[in-house]
């Protein structure tokens, strides 16, 4: 009884909460704290690597966000007609993992950077640390997903965890049912997951919000020589 409980708690209501803590938590930041809506690079204070590792990071997250938001909440009757579950599963195990190990390799070194490094951890709040180590953790959690999927190619659990998805941003009711009999491994790389969200508005990542579209349709600059 209380395993079901808590069961509810964390994959039927945990996730609303932590959406409305990131919702309303980015809004307000933006509102009242402009002067720490930034990335906050530390980049000049130490450059070793720093390119490499936040490519890898960057390209490796970008890709695993992005196919997360379309593996999971794209219905299955959209690709059905030419894909099966099984195809698509092993589509997301092969470019997830590939992704994943840059996204690990470049975290990781990140990670490294900001602990080891006096001066960029002079620079860093307790937030920018938990948060990198918390994302390191998540895209560990992802890669080893990939164990247990390879025994069950059929996109079985894929599929009920997008169902789950689904439910819980569609407000279909009746998440949480979903995810009974689900791994261990793939809740409690859920559970990571919407505490990173939960946290996000008080770390340095809201930045993403302001990511620069405009400059693909921004007007050229013109620059004249002094007369």
């Amino acid at each position: 009884m209380v395993s079901d409980y808590l069961h509810q708690l964390v994959y039927g209501y945990y996730p609303y909460l932590a959406g409305t803590v990131f919702l309303l938590g980015s809004l307000l930041r933006f509102d009242h704290g402009q002067y720490t809506w930034k990335t906050g690079s530390s980049q000049m204070l130490s450059s070793k690597n720093m390119r490499l590792a936040s490519n890898l990071f960057h390209i490796g997250i970008i890709t695993i966000f992005f196919g997360h938001l379309v593996g999971l909440l794209t219905p299955h009757w959209v690709y059905a007609p030419f894909m099966s579950a099984g195809t698509k599963q092993i589509i997301a195990i092969v470019v997830g993992g590939i992704a994943g190990v840059m996204c690990l390799v470049g975290g990781a070194m990140l990670a490294y950077r900001r602990v080891a490094n006096p001066r960029v951890r002079a620079s860093s709040s307790l937030m920018d640390t938990l948060m990198i180590l918390l994302l390191v953790v998540q895209v560990s959690l992802g890669l080893l997903t990939i164990i247990p999927a390879l025994n069950h190619l059929d996109g079985g659990v894929m599929i009920q965890l997008a169902h789950w998805a689904q439910a819980v941003v569609f407000f279909q009711g009746g998440a949480a049912s979903y995810l009974v009999g689900v791994g261990f491994i793939y809740k409690l790389h859920i559970l990571v997951g919407l505490t990173i969200i939960l946290i996000f508005p008080f770390t340095r990542l809201v930045h993403v919000w302001s990511a620069p579209f405009g400059y693909a349709t921004r007007r050229y600059q013109l620059v004249r020589k002094r007369g």
